[in-house]
């Protein structure tokens, strides 16, 4: 993979085996590892069958590494993490912590892309110039 991302906070990379790899708290606070697929649009995602949450749960995602929350500021539904591209650019990756909810958002500066079916729940709060 030639595309890499980071914690926001410690800079550790979070991504292992074409996969991104989180810690996951469940609003009734079971703690599970999940794993999300590093394609920005594709929603795949791997966990334990035993942890169990339910669609629309909003879930609190964490570093593998510092364990610190990875949410994003910009809204409390979404979470963050740093993606370095093939070239060495860095974005702003922000991703909906609710369980089956399609929105991500790559952001560079003041320019922003977007994927995923629900990808217009958040743009008033980013506020960006979007690109199609």
């Amino acid at each position: 993979m030639n595309i890499n991302y980071l914690c926001p906070h410690c800079n550790g990379y979070i991504a292992l085996n074409d996969c991104l790899i989180f810690s996951v708290r469940t609003p009734d606070s079971k703690f599970g590892l999940i794993s999300l697929h590093p394609q920005l649009g594709n929603y795949m995602v791997s966990k334990n069958p035993k942890f169990s949450y339910k669609e629309g749960d909003e879930l609190d995602f964490y570093c593998p590494i510092c364990h610190t929350e990875l949410a994003s500021g910009v809204h409390r539904k979404l979470a963050k993490v740093i993606m370095i591209d093939e070239e060495g650019n860095h974005f702003e990756v922000l991703f909906s912590r609710v369980a089956g909810e399609k929105s991500t958002y790559k952001i560079i500066g003041e320019t922003m892309e977007i994927f995923g079916d629900d990808s217009a729940e958040y743009l008033d709060f980013i506020n960006l110039t979007t690109i199609f």
